[in-house]
């Protein structure tokens, strides 16, 4: 049951529209990718295009048809798929002219991988058994999907009924997934989602087939070690197996950003190394124990359960370092192919604004709707947008898609806190206290910096499209991790691949740090405004968690001074500095106060 993949990266889901139909760019030529299916209104926008380009029927399933959302899922993801393997049969048919598709395949496999080295002796040779062997070879890369666990908006009839709960966002996303023909894997991120989770029980093909093998498999993205174990217990109980633990850095990544307790990547990374094998016997046992009660099928073998990571990796020594030295079976490059216009959809402004920014335009911003920190661009012309409104007296978006609406203050029906209709009631609440200048501003800064995500995360791809975006809401948004500030260009496929397997180097001149030294410094900032934020309603409860924050990131300082990374020596000085930084926080000691 071992996952076959011709690379050791795959491109992870950014944004709802940035990589929606990155398979249909790349997976031909071996590259694994992940789209987001939350907004389903975009999903039947780019299965038009795609149809039509590729002289497929459209015909489109209007809001008004039973469960259009899933359907609209389902077909869109069966017209990828279909796209896909017609090109791998086309390539298999070329000529190995240079520029053809076939020999790009072969060039951009890592020089470890065993076919990469049939390929080049092939060229030496000219082998006609060889040539048919590498023909046959040729296998696309996965073509994943995205589910945010907790984005799960109740979603009414035409009369404004609220419909079943299996109608809800997150749950009709996984339907059309599940209703799909793709043999992939579905990714779970943001949490846990119990009803989420139970719903997955209702469909045969995430359970052992007649060969005891996966259609479909699972992918959890997880913060920790004891978050990964719990979730997979959960789903063990159902008999349902994860097949791949996808491990993101807490703050060093792109889009949502959710802080560990000050564990740090290394060290998490080195207990999943640790306590892997153990998990996976744990949970094999207990998937096979729950399929026998059921009278299901039992797995023929002990399944694979891949561990992967992603999060700020920029050099091709740290990936090597993270697949060797954690064994990993692979890692995750997300913001530097925001560059690539060969494999995401960035418009031509953004793009440019991207390729030219510096270090200080990427931040980590309180802008979305959830309530979890979000990396920001400032140049953003949906941050442009935003101030502007402010400006005008008009702050808030108008609210259309409303997958983020959560909100219950001012409403029976939730709202988003990004919308206008909640930022007019919330700032008229706010002027009704009388503040002071200084308070007011603090906290009419704090509401109306939430953003439109739902619009903007997806206008880029509609942009290159040629489409008009509907509501004339043109404002894009987006949310690159700051490792994008070290690269700084537009970049072809073939130069980024390259960069990550270490044939070329395409960083900019700016001194980067290592992505352990730089994800602790982010946590370091992250820890220091924290403690501000506590400092004037500190409790015990709060002050044990800054505590327990502080003892963390200082045994990740301890841990990351004995570790046999390349260039330890550069690290040594940056860790020392930030573990100075981290002594010099001082957190309030309640529970000594009031002995």
């Amino acid at each position: 049951m071992s996952k076959k993949l011709a690379h050791s990266f795959h491109i992870p889901v950014m944004g709802l529209g940035f990589t929606i139909d990155t398979p249909v760019k790349v997976a031909h030529l071996g590259i694994s990718s992940v789209i987001s299916i939350m907004d389903d209104h975009l999903v039947e926008e780019m299965r038009e295009v795609h149809a039509k380009a590729n002289a497929k029927e459209f015909i489109p399933i209007l809001k008004t048809e039973a469960d259009y959302r899933a359907k609209r899922i389902q077909a869109y993801l069966n017209l990828v798929n279909e796209l896909v393997n017609e090109k791998i049969e086309a390539m298999r048919q070329q000529s190995w002219e240079e520029g053809s598709d076939l020999s790009r395949y072969f060039d951009l496999l890592p020089e470890s991988s065993p076919l990469k080295q049939a390929y080049l002796s092939w060229l030496l040779t000219k082998e006609e058994s060889l040539e048919n062997y590498l023909r046959e070879s040729i296998i696309p890369g996965s073509i994943d999907v995205n589910i945010m666990s907790k984005v799960n908006k109740t979603n009414y009839n035409q009369e404004g009924e609220a419909l079943e709960k299996e109608y809800a966002d997150a749950l009709s996303a996984l339907r059309g997934y599940a209703m799909s023909n793709l043999k992939s894997s579905v990714i779970f991120s943001a949490g846990y989602n119990p009803l989420l989770y139970s719903y997955i029980e209702q469909f045969d093909d995430f359970f052992p087939n007649q060969q005891g093998e996966l259609k479909k498999q699972i992918i959890l993205k997880v913060s920790d070690f004891r978050s990964a174990l719990t979730q997979g217990k959960l789903l063990a109980k159902k008999g349902l197996w994860i097949s791949e633990f996808r491990i993101e850095s807490g703050l060093n990544c792109g889009g949502h950003a959710f802080a560990t307790d000050g564990l740090l990547l290394g060290p998490i990374l080195e207990e999943f190394k640790r306590s892997r094998e153990e998990m996976k016997q744990e949970l094999f046992e207990m998937c096979q124990k729950v399929m026998t009660e059921k009278g299901g099928i039992n797995y023929a073998e002990l399944p694979e359960m891949r561990i992967t990571v992603q999060g700020g990796i920029g050099t091709s020594e740290e990936n090597e370092f993270l697949l060797d030295h954690y064994q990993t079976q692979g890692t995750g490059w997300g913001s530097p192919f925001l560059l690539v216009p060969e494999a995401t959809n960035v418009d031509e402004a953004t793009l440019t604004a991207l390729a030219m920014a510096e270090e200080s335009d990427y931040y980590m911003s309180h802008a979305s709707p959830l309530g979890v920190p979000f990396n920001n661009f400032r140049k953003s012309s949906s941050e442009k947008q935003r101030l502007e409104r402010i400006e005008k007296g008009r702050p808030g978006s108008p609210c259309n898609l409303e997958y983020l609406s959560t909100n219950t203050e001012f409403t029976e029906k939730p709202i988003c806190t990004a919308s206008r209709q909640y930022q007019h009631a919330k700032i008229k609440e706010l002027e009704a206290q009388n503040l002071p200048k200084n308070e007011f501003q603090k906290l009419f800064d704090k509401i109306t910096e939430k953003a439109c995500l739902c619009t903007g995360l997806g206008t880029s791809v509609l942009k290159n499209h040629g489409i008009k975006p509907k509501h004339h809401l043109h404002s894009i948004a987006i949310c690159p991790g700051p490792n994008l500030a070290y690269f700084s260009g537009v970049y072809s496929l073939k130069q980024m691949v390259d960069h990550i397997y270490g044939r070329i180097n395409i960083l900019n001149t700016q001194n980067r740090p290592n992505l352990f030294v730089k994800e602790l410094g982010l946590y370091v900032d992250y820890l220091k405004n924290e403690v501000a934020e506590s400092m004037e309603n500190m409790n015990v409860k709060q002050e044990r968690y800054l505590k327990t924050f502080k003892q963390n990131l200082l045994a990740g300082v301890e841990y990351y001074k004995a570790l046999p990374f390349p260039n330890w020596n550069d690290m040594l000085p940056d860790l020392k500095q930030m573990e100075s930084r981290i002594e010099a926080l001082i957190i309030p000691s309640l529970e000594r106060n009031m002995a």
